[in-house]
């Protein structure tokens, strides 16, 4: 096989984790996949997949190799699109992450509207509380909460949200309003451990920094079962604005203590350097960026 088609066999077995299936899409025999994987994996000297008799996983390697070998397809595609002089049309796989709460709320609606005018693309969307990196784990776009590190990435900031203390009306009614950050230890806490990691929680005013130690009674580690908890009357919780701005909306959560908030988090949108003529990503950057600046659960009076 010329190097090309190589390239499209590797593509196949690592996206359907099969050698079977992957040769029953190309339409080739399961011994010429084989064998086009293993004399690949010769000619780069190293291993691109670890193979058990269930299971065809990438390694390492095999992981940095398809994120490369992809992007080269994308671009030769749209290349062969441009000279013969049709318009280059998102295609193929986009791969999105984003924090889980974030994901399901504010990304997952984008995601859809973005596949409904995209109809050649698939997205896989990975949500999870962790900052995860695009290049090792095949990602092409990730939305961020928090200072970047990573200056490799181009980043486009969308807003902030504040890390805000929380609880219910029936909470407030029936035990009181903390005046300030020393009268949560007398309150029921509620912990939600993906946004408070210590039970000591930081606060800052115009006075400066405090720390309180707190004896949460109800640990989550799940955003959404605190705030169901927080809702229920049960205490007070700490979470990201943008996890209970409808809750915040309603009324049926209320902020306390916003004078000793902290700093605003900014909100990036981050790509692998290099992406920005890659058709897919730049469609769903474009709408993502138009869409969470226009949300009215996120402060745009800074990080634009």
């Amino acid at each position: 096989m010329d190097k090309l088609t190589t390239m499209q066999v590797f593509i196949e077995v690592a996206e359907c984790q099969s050698f079977v299936a992957a040769s029953k899409k190309l339409d080739l025999s399961p011994p010429a996949v084989t064998r086009s994987i293993a004399q690949l994996e010769h000619s780069l000297g190293v291993r691109l997949f670890n193979r058990t008799t269930r299971h065809v996983r990438l390694t390492d390697s095999g992981m940095r190799f398809f994120v490369d070998v992809r992007r080269i397809l994308e671009d030769l595609e749209q290349a062969e699109a441009a000279v013969l002089g049709s318009y280059a049309t998102p295609k193929g796989v986009l791969s999105v992450t984003a924090p889980v709460l974030f994901g399901q709320k504010y990304v997952v609606p984008i995601l859809t509207e973005y596949l409904q005018h995209n109809p050649e693309v698939e997205v896989r969307a990975a949500f999870y509380d962790r900052v995860g990196n695009l290049l090792d784990e095949g990602l092409d776009v990730a939305i961020r909460i928090g200072s970047l590190k990573d200056s490799s990435m181009f980043a486009i900031p969308v807003g902030n949200i504040q890390k805000i203390v929380c609880c219910s009306p029936g909470y407030l009614d029936k035990y009181g309003t903390p005046k300030s950050p020393t009268d949560l230890v007398n309150h029921e806490i509620i912990l939600a451990s993906t946004v408070e990691t210590s039970t000591t929680w930081r606060f800052e005013s115009i006075k400066g920094k405090l720390s309180v130690k707190l004896h949460p009674r109800l640990y989550c580690n799940q955003n959404g079962a605190a705030i169901e908890a927080t809702k229920q009357g049960f205490g007070i919780t700490r979470l990201m604005s943008y996890q209970i701005g409808e809750e915040l909306q309603k009324g049926t959560l209320r902020r306390i203590l916003c004078e000793y908030e902290p700093e605003p988090l900014p909100i990036n949108i981050i790509y692998l350097e290099g992406r920005l003529a890659n058709a897919k990503v730049r469609a769903f950057v474009d709408l993502v960026v138009e869409r969470l600046r226009a949300s009215p659960f996120i402060n745009h009076s800074q990080g634009q």
